[in-house]
């Protein structure tokens, strides 16, 4: 299937190009025609399946369509868990709206800054890109008015809940107008995504997208076997080694973030970390100075990730095991993208093994465990 079958406008297609997608992914291919025939879609798909653009393209050619003159009021609310995936989504719809003839207006908002500073940008603006606490701020200001939404998107459903934004939802949910349609997204259909499924969307299109073992297949995993007091050299000769020019090292706490960071730094190892404790203009920098090539190395937590999309990553590290295998599969997900091939290592200390191996039981593959004690750490 190609995008020109999907019924999207030559513009579209023009930045489709030029954002160098080929073809449609699954989520893509079955998405897209759903939303633009208005239905209700509950999309189950993992983090780098496509399914940003699988949103995004068909809103903005619902926009392109519209007879009427531009009315500057609210019409789409894309509600997400995180401050980064939020900018992540607005630079995918800014990406795509390069060659359109309408232009639509779109604002991310989050918490981390003042909101004074989100306020004045929230003029004509057409889709808002939100998290849940920063728009009920903005709607107890009256700064937002949610009365004439017509379209809402549920991006990460499940990490939403997972983060404790039940009721802000449920406040949210009953602030929009009862007509409209509902896009919901997760990357699993636990208990309470079901109960979120069931009072949104009404006889929706659903569509599943498993995290399918080609893409596991994708990359090539590896762990080593280290002793707590050389996971540090480890890491740094790892880096070095194999001449990592880009490297997502996921740690479990803001501490081991920072830490790690002044250890590679003290090294010769460019590197930032990326927390809930940095500022959001810092947590913005590192992410942009990660994708340019500025930095070789950021540090990551589980919460902080959330919204880093970076095609062709080649190496994901696990400096430490996440609590479920879910997140594990997570991680490693960040490399080995869009048909592309990736690495991903984890350092595994004796304290380790017995839920490394649950892991790779869930994930259903297994990974090769490697010795490090005779490997020459000096000097890392």
């Amino acid at each position: 299937m190609t995008f020109e079958s999907l019924g999207l406008s030559e513009a579209l297609l023009k930045a489709i190009v030029e954002q160098q997608y080929t073809a449609p992914f699954p989520i893509q291919e079955q998405a897209i025609p759903a939303i633009l025939a208005g239905k209700d879609v509950q999309g189950i798909a993992q983090t780098g399946s496509g399914k940003t653009a699988s949103f995004v393209l068909p809103i903005l050619e619902l926009f392109q369509r519209k007879k009427a003159a531009r009315s500057l009021h609210l019409k789409v609310l894309i509600l997400v868990p995180t401050r980064e995936l939020a900018i992540q989504i607005s630079e995918v719809i800014n990406g795509f709206e390069q060659f359109l003839p309408k232009k639509v207006k779109n604002t991310p908002v989050f918490g981390g800054i003042p909101l004074n500073q989100q306020m004045v940008k929230l003029k004509n603006t057409e889709i808002l890109v939100a998290t849940p606490g920063r728009l009920l701020e903005l709607v107890s200001t009256q700064s937002i008015n949610l009365a004439k939404i017509e379209m809402l998107v549920l991006d990460e459903a499940d990490k939403m809940l997972d983060l404790g934004f039940q009721e802000e939802v449920n406040q949210i949910l009953a602030l929009l107008p009862t007509k409209r349609q509902n896009i919901l997204f997760s990357a699993t259909l636990d208990t309470e995504s079901k109960l979120i499924k069931d009072t949104l969307l009404c006889d929706p299109i659903r569509i599943e997208v498993e995290a399918t073992e080609k893409n596991i297949d994708l990359i090539q995993q590896s762990a080593y076997q280290v002793d707590p007091e050389r996971k540090g050299p480890l890491l740094r000769y790892l880096i070095k080694q194999k001449d990592m020019k880009q490297v997502l090292v996921f740690v479990s706490s803001v501490r081991t973030a920072d830490n790690l960071v002044i250890k590679l730094k003290k090294n010769g190892i460019q590197a930032m970390a990326i927390h809930s404790k940095k500022t959001q203009g810092a947590r913005i920098e590192a992410l942009f100075s990660f994708k340019k090539g500025g930095i070789r190395v950021l540090v990551a937590t589980d919460l902080a990730s959330r919204g880093i999309d970076i095609q062709f990553l080649p190496f994901v590290i696990n400096y430490e095991l996440p609590r479920s295998p879910k997140d594990y599969v997570h991680r490693i997900g960040r490399t080995g993208r869009a048909e592309a091939s990736g690495e991903a290592i984890s350092l595994i200390c004796p304290e380790d093994e017995h839920h490394f191996k649950i892991i790779q039981k869930k994930m259903g593959k297994k990974v090769t465990i490697l010795p490090s004690d005779e490997l020459n750490l000096t000097g890392m």
